[in-house]
């Protein structure tokens, strides 16, 4: 990773296929390092009848009609058998090699229980994911792979080709047993914190528990947090406001006052001074600026805006 290296975040799926391609293909032109586009889903609710694509596919098509920028959109772990996803990142890998990042959670969505996937409670997705990346390491070795898990069964499994260089494996973690999995499996911690430094802090002192736990240098794990951004928003605005809480569900415990702070917001020197900060304060190495729901033309400025030292214009 370059230093100064920044990513861009387009999800929910607010752009159609078109727009989203213009906008991961400018953010290569400007030097961005990554683009996350939307993920698995289901029945992921969107704006009236929108359409929902399904992240892998998306994934493929861009890295098909860009060059360099690495892509991520999130695997969620209930969606897929272990060595299907081991040779599917596999034949990305030899079609794109390292333009991927293996970026995995949990999930959080019961209406997945609608497409008649299981949906187990969450301390055994953890445990599903476990074992899931156990299982990743060993086949993209080359290894055959044998497992009989409670969530993984695989009978001498093997993946063609090897990786002698895999995607760096990257976790969306808050919380202590998920970043138990970081520690033991990831090359990437993505913060599923809101970028506040005292929340931050507390996230990092359960990191690095379980780095000690297991003799790994924190410093080892590449730090990535996402940054929503709204650079046209005064702070303190019910704009702001609402739309942060609709894009952010999973954030609603922060107080409304402290939105600002954590939002990319107040004009455009402010925004950039903000993310500026943000990246030296919270220590990150992929500070992710996150342009979910803008429609495409406000999203085309707020990429030039952002975009990496000494690629604007």
């Amino acid at each position: 990773m370059k230093p100064e290296a920044t990513a861009v975040a387009f999800t929910w799926h607010q752009l159609k296929f078109e727009e989203l391609l213009g906008l991961v293909q400018r953010a290569e032109a400007l030097g961005y390092a990554a683009a996350y586009v939307d993920g698995d889903v289901s029945q992921l609710a969107s704006l009236g009848e929108r359409d929902v694509l399904d992240g892998w596919t998306v994934t493929t098509a861009l890295a098909q009609r860009t060059a360099r920028i690495q892509l991520a959109s999130i695997r969620l772990v209930h969606h897929w058998n272990a060595a299907r996803l081991a040779q599917a990142i596999a034949t990305f890998e030899l079609i794109a090699p390292g333009r991927q990042r293996a970026f995995l959670a949990i999930g959080a969505h019961p209406a997945d229980r609608a497409f008649g996937l299981p949906f187990p409670p969450a301390a055994d997705r953890i445990a599903w994911l476990d074992e899931t990346l156990a299982a990743l390491r060993a086949l993209w070795r080359g290894e055959v792979v044998t497992r009989r898990g409670r969530f993984v069964a695989l009978e001498r499994a093997r993946v063609r080709p090897a990786l002698a260089s895999p995607p760096p494996i990257e976790l969306a973690a808050a919380g202590p047993h998920m970043l138990a999995l970081v520690a033991e499996h990831a090359d990437a911690w993505n913060i599923n914190v809101v970028p506040l430094a005292d929340r931050v802090a507390a996230a990092d002192r359960a990191f690095e528990a379980a780095c000690a736990k297991r003799s790994r240098a924190p410093v080892s794990v590449a730090r990535v947090l996402q940054i929503f951004a709204r650079p046209r928003l005064a702070p303190g605005s019910a704009a702001l406001t609402e739309a942060f809480r609709r894009f952010h569900p999973w954030f609603e415990a922060v107080p409304d006052r402290e939105i600002p702070r954590a939002v990319l917001c107040g004009g455009d020197a402010a925004a950039r001074a903000q993310l500026a900060r943000m990246r030296a304060e919270l220590r990150l190495d992929l500070p992710v600026v996150d342009l979910t729901g803008l429609p495409a033309p406000e999203a085309a400025e707020a990429l030039e805006l952002f975009a990496p030292s000494g690629s604007r214009g």
